[in-house]
């Protein structure tokens, strides 16, 4: 069997963005949720930089190791005007005592957890178009009052 290139990552750029605190509705029978208001943010990159519109979700699943699930829907606006959708899903894991000091808002080290998320973009900007048809992928800090991340291009 042949055997491909490894694929290369390329940097789109940083984001980050400010969230409310979140709803805790009660246990459901996918697991315990979490309904997180992105209330904001900013997007900065090399080929664009744009504002979070407030008013994307976050809908977490956490499982029962404390593993979270992200199912995240948000809107940017580039500096050009131009409207971006932007949805992904993410795993944030890792030992359990440091899940628990981030769910208690501690600032705690990216090194001591897995966080990765695949964000996929949707625009009918002619400039932007060529966001529709790449993979993208991330990896994340979750800080008190924000997340942060680094979003590559798989080229």
């Amino acid at each position: 069997m042949r055997e491909l290139p490894e694929p290369k990552l390329s940097l789109l750029g940083h984001m980050e963005l400010s969230v409310a605190k979140p709803h805790l509705p009660k246990k459901t029978p996918i697991g315990n949720r979490r309904i997180i208001q992105v209330t904001g943010g900013k997007f900065e990159g090399e080929y664009f930089n744009a504002k979070v519109l407030p008013g994307g979700d976050d809908w977490i699943t956490v499982r029962e190791d404390g593993t979270i699930i992200q199912d995240v829907r948000i809107t940017l606006e580039t500096d050009d005007e131009e409207i971006i959708l932007m949805t992904y899903r993410g795993v944030r894991t890792g030992d359990r005592s440091v899940l628990n000091r981030l769910d208690q808002g501690e600032e705690v080290d990216p090194d001591e957890y897995y966080f990765r998320t695949n964000p996929v973009f949707e625009t009918g900007s002619e400039k932007y178009h060529w966001m529709n048809n790449r993979i993208f992928i991330s990896n994340g800090i979750r800080m008190p009052e924000s997340v942060s991340y680094s979003i590559y291009t798989v080229e």
